[in-house]
């Protein structure tokens, strides 16, 4: 296999593992389990695992006394992207919210645009109109039932405080933050709100089977170290914005497993609104400069050597 052949491949598995996160979340409300406690040991588990990459590599853990309140922001935002993400799931079917919550590369383009100043092309524009039909198409099926208006408000919510994290990661403050290091403080920070949450252990809820260990374990695994890690090296194969547009396959796994694994309905309806969707975030990806700012993996792993086809 050669190295464009590689860098694909691992573009697509770190795009469904990341979208992996209703297979081993939903099988733990079944269980009892509420979001809140579900986050709360992803964030614990995931903690350790971005430690010891870090160490790894030879780097260390310290901060500028400046970089520490924006982490706080940053590890609250990107908490509460998580938290009512998750809470969707229990509003609506999991690869619809998760279909929904890709709308957040448009999000970071109007942010760019209203914000920065950045000009808004007239092909972003109709991606925005594009994607605002297969919205309309999610939300109304076709016997006349509508989405849970709270689950939508809950993805859109998600969407767009992951939207402004990403912008606010690539100001100059946080810029300089080696990805690895900066998800790792992402992560302590953002812990706090689930441990405030769930009363400081005293609301915990837990589980008593070894097999439902294993899904907490697997939230922290496969849609954090193994899919940041599969990007990584993805975009030193093949490029940020191949990398990016990959992407597009994390709500296709996510409704995947929704539909083979958990039964959720699938029809031509709404698999026209998620391909409208998809389609609309893949172009402006594509063609404008957002995937500069949904992609920093690139100083994760800097010493990581590509190899290269040799030349004759």
């Amino acid at each position: 296999m050669n190295v464009k052949a590689k860098g694909y491949v691992l573009g697509v598995i770190a795009a469904a593992t990341y979208g992996m996160n209703p297979l081993f979340a939903l099988p733990l409300y079944e269980a009892g389990m509420n979001p809140d406690s579900v986050l709360f040991f992803r964030y614990l588990f995931a903690i350790p695992v971005l430690g010891m990459m870090i160490k790894l590599r030879g780097r260390d853990f310290k901060l500028k006394r400046k970089e520490i309140f924006p982490l706080i922001i940053m590890g609250l935002l990107v908490a509460l992207s998580s938290l009512t993400l998750f809470q969707s799931y229990n509003y609506m079917a999991a690869g619809i919210a998760s279909t929904l919550l890709f709308v957040y590369p448009i999000m970071v383009a109007l942010i760019m645009a209203f914000l920065f100043k950045e000009k808004l092309t007239l092909q972003t524009i109709l991606c925005i109109m594009l994607a605002l039909g297969g919205i309309a198409l999610l939300y109304k099926g076709e016997d006349g039932s509508v989405l849970s208006l709270t689950g939508v408000m809950l993805v859109i919510a998600s969407a767009l405080s992951y939207a402004i994290y990403i912008v606010a990661v690539n100001r100059p403050l946080l810029r300089e933050i080696a990805t690895l290091k900066l998800t790792f403080y992402v992560l302590v920070f953002g812990l706090s709100l689930f441990l405030v949450r769930v009363d400081f252990g005293a609301s915990l809820r837990v589980v008593d089977t070894w097999y439902l260990w294993g899904n907490l374990v697997a939230l922290a695994v496969f849609p954090t170290a193994i899919s940041f890690l599969c990007t990584t090296q993805a975009i030193q194969y093949i490029g940020s914005t191949p990398t990016a547009i990959l992407g597009a396959l994390e709500p296709l796994t996510a409704v995947f497993f929704g539909v083979t694994i958990f039964e959720e309905p699938f029809t031509v309806r709404v698999g026209c609104g998620i391909m409208m969707i998809v389609f609309a975030v893949t172009i402006i990806v594509a063609g404008s400069n957002v995937t500069t700012y949904l992609v920093r993996f690139r100083k994760l792993f800097p010493k990581l050597p590509i190899k290269r086809k040799p030349t004759c």
